[in-house]
C-alpha cells in the first residue's frame, strides 16, 4: 500500500504545485470514554512496532504511516516525568480519583469526560526534528480550530505550554519522543467539569485558571445552553481538520485498533 498521497493544485501564479501528504490512520473514539491505561498501552505498542522501521534519515526510513487516536477519558489525574507532588492539593496516597504517573513531559493535569484528547503518533523526520516546534505547532492547530469552529480567539503565553483564552487555560499539551517518533499529545476542554482541577495546580502553573469551550460560549451568550454532544462533535471535526492541514496528513479512518 502506498504510504504517500499527492495532490496537484493550481497556484495563483498559474503554476502547478505538488503537495505530498503522509498517510495517517485515524482511530475515531471521540465519543467514547476510554481508560487511560488502555490508550497509554495502545500508544506504547504502536511506537514499539514502528521503532525498528526508523532509519538514520528519510532516505532509509521505512516508517511512513502515522497514527492519530481521538477519545475521552474517565476522571483521572496524570503526572508527567519528574512531576513534583507539591502540585497536588491532597496526599497522593489518598487521591480523590484515579491517578497515574506516565512517561510524558509536564506536570500534573486532569482528564475527564467532556475533554477531547488527541494522541498523534508522528514521525518528526517527515516534519521537523524539533520538539519545541512540534509543541508550538499543536498550539497553533488548537488556536485555528477554536477560531474556525467557535469564533473563539485563543492565544499562547510566552514561557508556558498550552492554549489560553484570557487567563484561562483551555488546552494542555504533553509529549514524549522516541527515535523522533512523538506520542501523547493534547487535551482540549470542551464540556469538561472543571471542578477536579481545583484539587491540583494544573501543569504547575499558579495564579491562572482553567476554562472550557462550553463555559466560554455560555458567558458570551448570556448563559444560553449548548448541547454537549454537538459541541464535542464540532470541536472534533474542526481539530482533526486543522491537524491534518497543518501537518499535511491524509487521514484514513480505521474501524478498530488492531493491537
Amino acid at each position: 500500500m502506498l504510504a504517500f498521497y499527492c495532490l496537484l493544485v493550481w497556484c495563483s501564479s498559474w503554476r502547478m504545485t505538488l503537495f505530498v501528504f503522509n498517510r495517517c490512520e485515524l482511530f475515531d473514539l471521540h465519543r467514547q470514554i476510554v481508560p487511560l491505561v488502555d490508550s497509554w498501552g495502545w500508544q506504547k505498542s504502536i511506537v514499539e512496532r514502528r521503532k525498528p522501521l526508523v532509519g538514520i534519515d528519510t532516505d532509509t526510513d521505512e516508517d511512513h504511516s502515522d497514527t492519530l487516536i481521538t477519545l475521552q477519558h474517565p476522571p483521572v489525574y496524570t503526572l508527567g516525568n519528574g512531576n513534583s507532588e507539591k502540585y497536588l492539593n491532597f496526599n497522593i496516597e489518598d487521591s480523590p480519583i484515579e491517578i497515574h504517573r506516565i512517561d510524558r513531559g509536564g506536570e500534573v493535569t486532569y482528564h475527564g469526560p467532556g475533554q477531547l484528547v488527541l494522541y498523534p503518533i508522528l514521525n518528526l523526520r517527515y516534519q521537523k526534528k524539533d520538539l519545541n516546534w512540534y509543541q508550538r505547532s499543536l498550539e497553533t492547530v488548537i488556536i485555528r480550530a477554536l477560531q474556525s469552529a467557535f469564533s473563539i480567539k485563543a492565544s499562547t503565553i510566552e514561557g508556558l505550554t498550552g492554549v489560553w483564552v484570557g487567563d484561562q487555560k483551555v488546552a494542555a499539551i504533553g509529549i514524549m519522543c522516541a527515535r523522533w517518533i512523538v506520542y501523547h499529545g493534547l487535551a482540549l476542554n470542551v464540556t469538561t467539569d472543571l471542578t477536579p482541577f481545583e484539587h491540583i495546580v494544573p501543569c504547575g502553573i499558579k495564579g491562572r485558571g482553567v476554562g472550557s469551550i462550553k463555559q466560554i460560549l455560555q458567558k458570551a451568550s448570556n448563559g444560553r445552553e449548548h448541547n454537549d454532544s454537538e459541541l464535542m462533535d464540532i470541536a472534533y471535526e474542526s481539530l482533526i481538520k486543522e491537524f491534518a492541514e497543518f501537518f499535511q496528513l491524509s487521514l484514513e479512518r480505521s474501524p478498530d485498533l488492531y493491537l
